[in-house]
């Protein structure tokens, strides 16, 4: 979902625009580089108003239970794209990241100085391909000639790239529109746009008045899936370690609590998303969340030493991403291998 640099001249040149947005997010919360204030220690971390573990640790204030003397700022942000500009404007120290800008930002002679170092999701039901009812689109390979909006440099748009690929189309058989979602969802009610590939809340909003196309979990059974990662900084891991150590055991409980009390994890979904008890419970189910074994098991992210499966699928996205002219290369396997933080894994998950 979660976003990044564009193809084209420097990536720097053309983020450098939105980095005071991006730092503005943040005022207040970058002053000190995110070490100490007055003696107090600091973590800014970036979140989607998306339904994860990741909502659970922001709304059961786990990290701020672990880590009591340490000041924790929560900063929202709608698209990975914009986390990537905050991570170089050196504003976050931990962050929610789709596997598509993960692959985007570790590209190039000067890559974002950060680490992936957990998997909060795997892309299921809860992203996908919609088109308008009468519009007379039945199938992807009915969008040619088409308008299509969906947040650049997401994971959304590397699946609908895998999608048109699927279908026989090109890129540019279609007109791409850059759209973040809550910008998606007034393009449609306008009319503007004639399907979206989105993901959660927005994407249910379309489901209203819209034909389901394909999925993420679709795309990912066909060989290119996408995932919610979770990043820190290179800076975090030199400066604070134990922070990280603590951070990740958090989140794994909170991967542990959406199995054993599916109840009490739709109460607080629904408390941080603003939405009844029944949406978040819809919600929740179209993800994919896998077990803290899993999430550093040789499927997925790996031990230390020892990276996953999840190294081959990052490669196989930025050779994607390459290839469909959205960045200018590819990371090479050892790029991306050097941009895992995999010390402590498993033990610190259990």
């Amino acid at each position: 979902m979660s976003p990044s640099p564009a193809h084209g001249p420097s990536r720097r040149l053309l983020l450098a625009g939105a980095l005071a947005a991006a730092s503005a997010v943040v005022t207040g919360c970058s002053s000190d580089g995110g070490g100490s204030s007055g003696g107090a220690k600091r973590l800014r971390i970036g979140y989607f108003a998306f339904p994860s573990g990741d909502l659970l640790v922001k709304n059961r204030k786990l990290l701020e239970k672990a880590l009591p003397d340490y000041t924790i700022s929560w900063v929202k942000f709608d698209s990975g794209a914009s986390v990537n500009q905050a991570f170089l404007g050196k504003s976050l120290d931990i962050a929610a990241l789709g596997s598509s800008p993960f692959a985007r930002g570790v590209s190039g002679s000067s890559p974002i100085p950060y680490k992936v170092a957990f998997v909060l999701d795997v892309a299921g039901e809860n992203e996908a391909l919609i088109a308008r009812k009468g519009s007379g689109i039945s199938e992807v390979k009915g969008l040619k000639g088409r308008t299509i909006g969906t947040p650049f440099a997401s994971t959304s748009h590397y699946s609908l790239l895998a999608a048109l690929e699927q279908a026989g189309l090109k890129p540019s058989d279609v007109k791409l529109v850059d759209l973040q979602p809550q910008a998606i969802l007034a393009a449609w009610q306008r009319g503007d746009v004639d399907a979206a590939y989105v993901w959660l809340p927005t994407l249910d909003e379309l489901r209203k008045s819209g034909t389901q196309l394909t999925s993420s979990k679709k795309i990912g059974a066909a060989g290119k899936p996408t995932l919610d990662l979770a990043v820190v900084s290179e800076e975090l891991i030199a400066r604070d370690p134990r922070a990280i150590d603590v951070w990740r055991k958090v989140e794994a409980e909170a991967l542990r609590t959406l199995t054993s009390d599916p109840e009490g994890s739709v109460k607080a979904i629904a408390a941080e998303l603003g939405i009844s008890a029944a949406d978040a419970k819809a919600q929740l189910s179209q993800g994919v969340f896998l077990t803290p074994r899993q999430v550093a098991s040789a499927d997925w992210l790996g031990t230390e030493g020892r990276p996953g499966k999840l190294l081959g699928y990052l490669t196989d996205t930025g050779e994607f991403l390459a290839g469909q002219k959205q960045i200018d290369a590819a990371p090479s396997e050892d790029v991306v291998r050097k941009a895992f933080y995999l010390k402590g894994l498993p033990d610190v998950l259990k």
